[in-house]
């Protein structure tokens, strides 16, 4: 007998009517937004930068904040009035020390200028600091020596024994710091500084050679008047109307210096107009206004100089060396100036 029941009949029927085959790919996967659990939308994650780009900024982000102006140094009005006053007696001994020189008696003017340049010496390397100090200061003291002791002796008065002797200082100034291990390292810091005092006090003693030469004396007087005048005005200037600044960490008014310049010129003209030939007022103009240019910006300078080294974070100098070193500057550069226009336009 047969049973009453297909032993197919529990089946699907589209089971056996699909057609034998390979089976199908896999369904790819959804693009739209994927949906958790409770059938809300998942959110995805941080998305990547892109490859080769920078990062979107977001638009709330708040823009970077601009740097604060800097805020004037003040200007310390009694301080002003006394470099001016310094300046002043310094110019007043220089012209009364060349007054008194004359053929044969120049040792006087030679013992004033060694007095300022020992000045200079102790301003300078105080301000400075060159690794070896004390080597630097001794050195530069004996080529001021040797300095006047050349200006004074030579058979000719010209600057070549000048040259040599601030040649040697120089190379004796820097060996001296090679020696020393400890100075060693900063010795390529120190070149310059060396360099500087060197010439510096050299610079001082062509007034002796420039006292030797015929007129000397006379220009010795309109150049060294013009650039005290100068260096006073332009203190006395910053005193009362320091304006307009040149630099906010420089206490220096650019009215002062150009004040000072016009002011010494015009001096050096009238001291020109009283003087024998070959000097006139417009001749005497004309070197008084060199000399006061010269002594004017070398100050500034120095103020210069000095801002640049307490924005570079080092301690601050000595107070008499720091204000002694502008009006010092001064008269160092006015010095080679006074003579060179004495020899090249008298």
């Amino acid at each position: 007998m047969f049973p009453s029941t297909s032993p197919d009949a529990g089946r699907d029927r589209w089971a056996d009517d699909a057609p034998p085959g390979p089976a199908g790919p896999p369904p790819a996967p959804r693009t739209g937004p994927a949906e958790d659990e409770g059938g809300g939308r998942r959110e995805r994650g941080p998305r990547r930068f892109r490859k080769g780009g920078a990062p979107r900024r977001p638009a709330d982000e708040a823009p970077e904040e601009e740097e604060e102006p800097v805020e004037p140094v003040e200007v310390h009005k009694p301080l002003s009035l006394t470099v001016a006053g310094f300046a002043a007696l310094l110019g007043v001994g220089l012209v009364l020390g060349a007054q008194t020189a004359g053929p044969g008696h120049r040792l006087s003017f030679a013992v004033i200028v060694f007095g300022v340049q020992l000045l200079f010496v102790l301003a300078w390397t105080m301000a400075m600091r060159p690794p070896a100090l004390l080597l630097v200061a001794l050195i530069s003291a004996a080529v001021a020596a040797a300095a006047d002791a050349a200006a004074v002796q030579s058979d000719i008065a010209g600057l070549a024994p000048l040259g040599y002797v601030a040649a040697g200082g120089f190379l004796l100034g820097v060996l001296g710091q090679l020696v020393r291990r400890v100075d060693r390292v900063r010795v390529t810091d120190s070149l310059g500084t060396t360099l500087l005092i060197v010439v510096g006090v050299v610079a001082f003693a062509t007034l002796i050679t420039l006292s030797r030469i015929p007129a000397g004396t006379q220009a010795i007087t309109v150049c060294l008047t013009a650039s005290g005048v100068a260096l006073m005005v332009a203190r006395l200037t910053d005193a009362v109307l320091p304006w307009p600044r040149l630099a906010p960490q420089v206490p220096r008014g650019a009215a002062g210096v150009v004040l000072g310049a016009m002011i010494g010129t015009m001096i050096s003209a009238v001291l020109g107009s009283y003087l024998v030939t070959p000097f006139t007022p417009t001749r005497a103009a004309i070197i008084g206004l060199v000399a006061a240019v010269a002594a004017v910006l070398a100050d500034l300078a120095v103020g210069y100089a000095e801002a640049g080294r307490l924005m570079a974070g080092e301690p601050p100098t000595m107070w008499i060396a720091r204000h002694m070193q502008g009006p010092l500057g001064g008269f160092a550069l006015a010095a080679p100036a006074a003579y060179a226009m004495c020899v090249l336009f008298l």
